[in-house]
Parts: C-alpha cells; structure tokens; sequence
C-alpha cells in the first residue's frame, strides 16, 4: 500500500450478511478504506473453526448496500475468509480484516466456539491483521452506536502499527450508555457448564436443547470478563498457535516406557 493509497478492508462475520452488525461495521471501515463484504449466507454463530469440505461452496456477488463490494458465502466463516483471499483478492491480501459487529460477547472461552473469532484468526493465519468486535446485545434491534467510535479507533491504530506476527485482536463491548474507555485484557479463566434439556419429539424420539450456566473461576481484575462489567472496552490479544509452551519442559522430564 502506497502512502496515499487506500487501504482495503475485508469484512466477514457470522451473523449473516444481512445481521444489522455487519452493516454498523461496513459503515465504520468505510471511513478507512475501501471495503471488500464476504459473508455467510446465513447465520453460522457457534461454528468455531470449521470449514467445508463434503460439498461445494457458492460464492454470489450482490448487492445490498451502496458502493460496496459484497459477496455471500454459502459456508463457514471461516470459509469466507478462504475464498476471500484465493477467488475475491486472488491472492493479493487485504491490509485489514475485521469480523462482526457480533450479536453477543465472545469473551473468555466464548472465543473457542465463536465463528466471529474464527473468522478474524483466519485471517491472522493468512498475516492480515485481524480483529474481532462483539457487543454484549443478541437483539436485531441492537444499538451499537456506543460501539462505533471504539470500533473506528481500535482499527486505525492496527492498520497504523499493524499487530505482532500470529496475533490478532478479540474486542467485546459492554451494554452501556457510555464506554469508559479501552482496556487491554487477558482472557477470563471460565467455562460453561452445560446441560442438556431433553424433550420427546411426537414421534416419541428424544432431542436436546443445550443450556448451560457460566461459571466465572476468576477474580483478577485484569480480564475481559471484569473490563466488561465495570463498562469497559475490552481488548484481548490472541494467538492461534495453541502449543502449551510450559508444559514442554514438564513433559521432556517424563520417562516413556515404550514396549518393543
């Protein structure tokens, strides 16, 4: 990218290419640069990283908000962001990529199962610096205008510094009138534990519904989880290499019996 050239922003999600998140985020990076929309279809929330490979994808161009170039994605999000960068910029990489606004938090362990997430670390994998935004609202009538400024500055301050290599940004919005500002976070230590609401179908065969309650198992004062309830921005650095580097010394101190 030349000093006074564009930069050119990816814009992926997994609420769908019709979720009012989406349209908020198109119309923050359109003040940045020129934006490129390739979404799912559909709603693919909860997908994490899966991508597809039993059928053939679609790609469609269409045509839904002015003066940008959109396409709908019959896969995952992560899908989107494959065909992006191979079939829509044909290889030549965009200098941003940027996932959401998602309907709900992605914040703790959240960023496991979240297709928002997936979506922004496949494009770290790809060295596009990525981010992805979440606000704590699952309404189609969200109001993530207390959202936008964050957005628009959390975004300038990647494409100007861009982000160290195999990093990418995971950001969630609290519910408020007004954010108190950004804090840079670690991730949460907390899990969900889930049940299974069993039900009888009329043909009398069981189904299930997945419930569940967050359990919290942290009280630091440094994570998203605790940014997000004193009405902070939170803003965690992820990776997506997922080696647990301190437990190599642990593992090369045990003795493998191995049995010929």
């Amino acid at each position: 990218m030349t000093k006074n050239e564009k930069p050119t922003i990816l814009v992926v999600n997994d609420d769908g290419i019709d979720a009012p998140g989406i349209k908020v985020l198109i119309d923050t990076m359109k003040d940045l640069g020129r934006v490129v929309v390739v979404a799912p279809d559909g709603p693919q929330s909860g997908t994490g990283h899966a991508i597809t490979i039993a059928k053939p994808l679609r790609l469609d161009q269409v045509h839904i908000y002015p003066d940008v170039e959109m396409f709908k994605c019959s896969g995952t999000p992560v899908d989107c962001v494959k065909l992006a960068v191979n079939k829509v910029f044909e290889g030549k990489k965009p200098d941003l990529c940027v996932s959401g606004i998602n309907h709900g938090l992605n914040h703790s362990i959240n960023v496991i199962y979240s297709g928002t997430m997936s979506a922004a670390v496949e494009g770290a994998i790809e060295s596009i610096p990525s981010i992805g935004f979440s606000y704590d609202d699952f309404s189609y009538q969200a109001d993530f205008s207390v959202c936008i400024p964050y957005v628009k500055a959390i975004a300038k301050e990647v494409l100007r510094n861009g982000l160290p290599q195999g990093s990418l940004l995971n950001v969630n919005f609290p519910k408020v009138k007004k954010i108190k500002g950004i804090k840079i976070c670690r991730q949460a230590n907390a899990k969900w534990a889930e049940e299974f609401d069993e039900r009888t179908d009329p043909n009398n065969r069981n189904y299930y519904w997945l419930t569940g309650v967050f359990q919290l198992n942290d009280k630091g004062e440094d994570t998203d989880v605790w940014a997000l309830k004193n009405e902070y921005a939170a803003v965690v650095p992820v990776q997506f290499d997922l080696t647990a580097h301190h437990a190599i010394p642990v593992l090369n101190n045990w003795q493998f019996d191995v049995e010929a």
